[in-house]
């Protein structure tokens, strides 16, 4: 593909296991990397290292969720109906103004998390996420929907993820086998002990080259240190072409209302074609598919010029699966704002977790991941010490020739076309990019203002 009507890196989620101690911990005793503990447990392994029992990856080898058979029907809908949950609890803590995120990505990233948590600390991961059912058929769910999301097609969608952990630290191998069966994520051994500051890069390198450079600097400066153990990194990258593309000079710059209170003119996409919209609940919905049909847009603004803080406050997954089971085609002249949402720096979002009720997953004292990595003293077991995120969004006209020659097979209603019915997107307004097949919300937004970038 050469150019995209809807580019979306998104993270990327980093969540970043701490050692769980105020003090510097102690250097271990170095013993054979191919040598597993009496518990079962396993260090990092250099990539030259002879039968390692977890290869790191070199080179720049793509990773790839593993391939496996096609998730039921029962576990699409139980894993996307938990993302989708949890991107709606998430929402309303993420911040004003311009905001994207990947509430999938985030689910992911922290369900592979949970697969190490026991007790206490894995109900209350559990009640968060909304996941149901035994850890290994929820961990499988989510690792073939990711697979099968990647089924090769006309839209790019490329999902990886990475263990990145200290190559001094013992981790469990049945944590190991299952991140590598469920999720296709390697573990790389980096030094955080003595050289964090390498293997943030490190980290952050494998990001961007994950989501063609969409996403820089993922973790930010000091984000990991010499107490960091283990780093979950998820990364999402979307490429997709609209069914049929906006020609670009009927782009103009028409009025945008900044929540009632302002005008401002910003650049305004147009085109009739046969869309599926709905009005309900107060909201004027309309959903914009990409080429194949696997993929789609939804749109959400408020019927009232002023209204989306009051959508936002009453909106739920009951509410948003009203708007989509709502949709149906009508012949629209639609307007829409190009947009792009890039925020400078990435988000933190331990307290926003722990205000969604997961707390003792970061708690030094009772955080129990000893499904991860179980040393004999309790101060060198592991706690998650900060989730990073961030997210790229770009909506323009363009598509490729591939994309516009695809286009011409969407059929349109018989006979005299009818008066187009007029949608425009010319306030704040929502937006959901989801799969059409499983429902899946892969990417969140929120457009205040299309004029700016964050």
């Amino acid at each position: 593909m050469k150019t995209d009507a809807l580019s979306i890196a998104g993270l990327a989620l980093a969540s970043s296991l701490l050692l769980g101690c105020d003090n510097p911990a102690k250097p271990e005793p170095q013993t054979p990397a191919s040598s597993p503990s009496p518990s079962g447990s396993t260090r990092p392994v250099p990539a030259d290292a002879p039968s390692p029992p977890a290869p790191a990856p070199t080179g720049n080898a793509a990773d790839a969720a593993p391939a496996g058979p096609k998730p039921s029907a029962a576990q699409v809908s139980s894993f996307a109906k938990a993302s989708n949950a949890f991107a709606f609890d998430l929402h309303p803590r993420m911040g004003k103004g311009n905001v994207a995120y990947s509430s999938a990505s985030i689910s992911t990233a922290l369900a592979m998390t949970w697969g190490g948590a026991v007790g206490p600390t894995s109900d209350e991961m559990r009640k968060v996420l909304h996941l149901d059912g035994k850890v290994d058929d929820v961990l499988a769910s989510a690792g073939t929907i990711a697979a099968d999301l990647q089924a090769p097609g006309p839209v790019a969608l490329s999902i990886a993820n990475r263990l990145f952990g200290e190559k001094t630290f013992a981790f469990e191998k049945a944590f190991l086998d299952g991140t590598a069966k469920h999720f296709g994520a390697p573990l790389e051994p980096v030094d955080f002990k003595g050289a964090s500051e390498a293997a943030r890069a490190r980290i952050n390198g494998w990001v961007a080259e994950r989501t063609k450079d969409r996403i820089q600097d993922l973790v930010p400066p000091r984000g990991v240190d010499a107490e960091t153990r283990l780093a979950l990194v998820n990364a999402v990258h979307f490429l997709g072409d609209w069914d049929e593309p906006f020609n670009k000079t009927a782009t103009a710059d028409l009025p945008f209302s900044i929540l009632g209170k302002e005008e401002k003119p910003v650049p305004t996409m147009r085109k009739t074609e046969s869309f599926r919209v709905a009005e309900v609940d107060g909201a004027r919905v309309v959903e914009l598919p990409y080429v194949g049909g696997r993929f789609a847009m939804v749109i959400a603004m408020p019927a009232k010029v002023d209204g989306l803080p009051a959508l936002e406050a009453s909106m739920d997954l009951g509410r948003y699966e009203r708007w989509v089971k709502a949709l149906a085609h009508e012949r629209v002249f639609l307007s829409l704002p190009k947009f792009e949402v890039n925020p400078a720096g990435s988000t933190p979002l331990k307290q926003v977790l722990v205000g969604m009720g997961m707390k003792l997953a970061f708690d030094r004292e009772q955080a129990d991941f000893t499904k991860i990595a179980n040393p004999p003293s309790r101060a060198d077991r592991l706690v998650i010490g900060e989730v990073f995120h961030k997210a790229f969004v770009k909506v323009d006209e363009k598509g490729t020739e591939a994309a516009a020659a695809t286009a011409v097979v969407m059929p349109r209603a018989g006979g005299a076309p009818s008066q187009p019915k007029a949608f425009a997107v010319d306030r704040p307004f929502l937006f959901f990019l989801r799969d059409v097949q499983s429902g899946l919300i892969l990417f969140t937004g929120r457009v205040v203002d299309p004029s700016k970038k964050g």
